[in-house]
């Protein structure tokens, strides 16, 4: 159904604290409010996630500027042998605001890279307009503190090691991948097509690829944001998908009405819908997603 992006539309470069890293923009002309993507973290994920957005969004008759970095350790950015941080992903993109884009932004977000635009809302209040949320975490998950030694032990005991790299080279196998996809991901099995695991294993074949998505598994992200959360301003748009679910054990069972309530009923800016699909419905239901989140973005 969907083709690739159109080879006019050409990686561009920046650097940030001498790291090369890499974005591509669309319309950027145009006078409306710019769409900044964060893309998930996972083997082989990177800006080209949102491909398919970027076809529906205009195919549906939107122009707003959108513009898609990688973030650090992906795509087509540098990849340091580091343990990321979202404060460090949401530094990133701070500086990719302030001297590339230069104008208010809604960030659109996949998963659980909510962390990091919690920390860019935090550092950027007024030019961060609007917060768009695709399947991102239980509100339980998101306010359960992470165990900061298990994450530095995970780390350098695992995942910054002679075994991690060896656990890579086998998750980034096609047969795990399409596994994991169906398990986790996808609401329907047939939509893990050729496309994404071509995708997948495209940003893969760098192995350095893999200290961003170790970074991810270790819970360097986990901790209890119910403070943040209460004091982040920009309105907030959460879109859970029908088949929701979680790979942590809290909130796992939660279904999709239940998440959406507990965003709504504790974020006073929150707002949000249910739309078909599971965790990734920028892919698996891109019309759909479109289609809920178009009002929103009208509307700031």
């Amino acid at each position: 159904m969907y083709e690739s992006i159109p080879m006019t539309i050409k990686t561009q470069f920046y650097t940030w604290q001498d790291y090369r890293c890499a974005y591509e923009v669309h319309h950027p002309d145009n006078s409306e409010i710019a769409l900044l993507t964060i893309h998930p973290i996972g083997v082989g994920l990177s800006r080209k996630f949102w491909q398919r957005f970027c076809q529906e969004w205009y195919a549906a008759g939107n122009r707003n500027p959108i513009y898609n970095p990688d973030l650090l350790g992906c795509g087509d950015s540098a990849m340091p042998r580091a343990a990321y941080s979202p404060e460090d992903w949401a530094k990133q993109l701070q500086f990719f605001i302030q001297t590339v884009i230069q104008k208010p932004v809604i960030l659109v977000v996949q998963g659980a890279l909510f962390p990091v635009a919690i920390a860019l809302a935090n550092l950027e209040p007024d030019r961060v307009k609007g917060v768009v949320l695709s399947g991102p975490p239980s509100w339980s998950l998101m306010t359960e503190a992470g165990n900061p030694l298990q994450q530095k032990l995970s780390w350098n005991l695992l995942f910054d090691s002679p075994l991690g790299n060896l656990f890579y080279r086998y998750a980034r196998r096609e047969k795990f991948v399409r596994s994991f996809s169906i398990r986790q991901l996808f609401g329907d099995e047939n939509d893990v097509d050729a496309q994404w695991l071509k995708m997948l294993d495209e940003g893969s074949r760098n192995l350095a690829s893999r200290y961003a998505v170790f970074s991810f598994l270790a819970g360097f992200w986990r901790k209890n944001y119910r403070e943040d959360l209460a004091n982040l301003k920009p309105p907030i748009f959460a879109v859970f998908g029908e088949k929701a679910s979680g790979i942590s054990k809290t909130g796992k069972t939660d279904t999709a009405e239940q998440r959406l309530s507990d965003y709504r009923n504790n974020l006073s800016n929150c707002d949000g819908a249910i739309a078909p699909g599971r965790n990734v419905m920028p892919y698996e239901a891109t019309a759909e997603f479109v289609k809920v989140i178009s009002p929103f973005v009208r509307n700031r």
